[in-house]
């Protein structure tokens, strides 16, 4: 199997990310900015390439799954350079995965009954945390000690409705392990690994949305939104089905092993590379064309990577 330069993957990664997303633009938002969405992501996998840690990862994984896991984003009107969800290597395919903030975004999106305010709290110990319940209406009193890095014993989230009704939720330290442990499609991932507090919360408001009714536009926003979860207790496909799958997105002949073995080092490359800074994609209907000339520029300016000697050998790009 030839070898790809760093082009050419990427421009297959586009290739099929265009695909995807024009198959399924019933999905869309409203006002969906692709061309920028486009932009961003290129940008997102460039980054990997450049990281050694996310390169060893990113080439364990099928080319093919990594247009499918980016246009889950663009379903759900969520920012991967905002933080709002990631493209995780795990598995031998690129995983979706929404953040806690992405969470409470398509909580106030999609809620069928209007939320006012919805978050999730670590509770750390020392912290005064109650649950009471009265004549049956239920409340939860919570004081945090002052920027206290205490072990974290648990967690709880809470919607609030417009109405004035709320739903809550609560799980100790041991239930989001066992959930971890158990049924966390990455248990070991970077996320847990050097954010546990963020993934504490983003556990127990993912298991709080159960309780809310999300009524998303069409069925491929569902379907991301339930990939999207660390948690699902199920993998994202059998591998029968993430086959069949990934063939829709390249034409008959092109699908291949993402890149080539790692023990294959980089050549012919110089130049300098030019920082670009990504934008939040703005839910807006784009002039035609309005960034083709900014994109050819980008595309221009990362023809070449001017990478340190250091990290040359091993690279599973030329």
């Amino acid at each position: 199997m030839a070898q790809l330069t760093n082009e050419q993957y990427l421009e297959r990664i586009q290739t099929g990310l265009i695909k995807e997303l024009t198959k399924n633009k019933g999905a869309l938002p409203p006002g969906f900015n692709q061309e920028r969405f486009t932009l961003n992501c290129i940008a997102v996998i460039r980054d990997m390439m450049m990281d050694r840690k996310k390169r060893e990862k990113l080439a364990e994984v099928k080319m093919e799954t990594i247009p499918i896991c980016l246009a889950e984003g663009a379903y759900l009107g969520l920012d991967f350079f905002n933080g709002e969800c990631y493209a995780v290597p795990y598995g031998g395919i690129m995983q979706f995965q929404t953040d806690y903030k992405g969470e409470i975004k398509l909580c106030k999106r999609y809620s069928s009954n209007p939320i006012k305010d919805i978050f999730a709290k670590v509770v750390r110990e020392g912290d005064f945390f109650e649950e009471i319940i009265d004549e049956g209406k239920q409340n939860i009193r919570f004081k945090p000690v002052p920027f206290s890095d205490h072990e974290m014993i648990g967690a709880f989230a809470i919607v609030v409705y417009k109405d004035g009704s709320m739903v809550y939720d609560t799980m100790s330290k041991q239930d989001i392990e066992n959930t971890r442990q158990n049924y966390s499609k990455s248990k070991d991932s970077p996320a847990w690994r050097n954010s546990p507090g963020e993934m504490y919360k983003k556990t127990v408001l993912r298991r709080l949305c159960k309780l809310v009714d999300l009524d998303f536009d069409n069925i491929e926003q569902r379907r991301a939104y339930e990939d999207g979860g660390d948690s699902e207790f199920v993998d994202m496909l059998p591998d029968s089905d993430q086959e069949d799958k990934v063939t829709n997105v390249f034409d008959a002949g092109q699908a291949q092993k993402a890149l080539p073995e790692p023990k294959e080092t980089i050549s012919g490359i110089t130049g300098q590379r030019r920082k670009q800074k990504a934008e939040p994609v703005k839910e807006e209907a784009p002039d035609q064309g309005a960034y083709a000339k900014e994109y050819a520029e980008f595309e221009e300016g990362y023809s070449d990577f001017d990478i340190p000697d250091e990290v040359d050998e091993g690279l599973p790009f030329r």
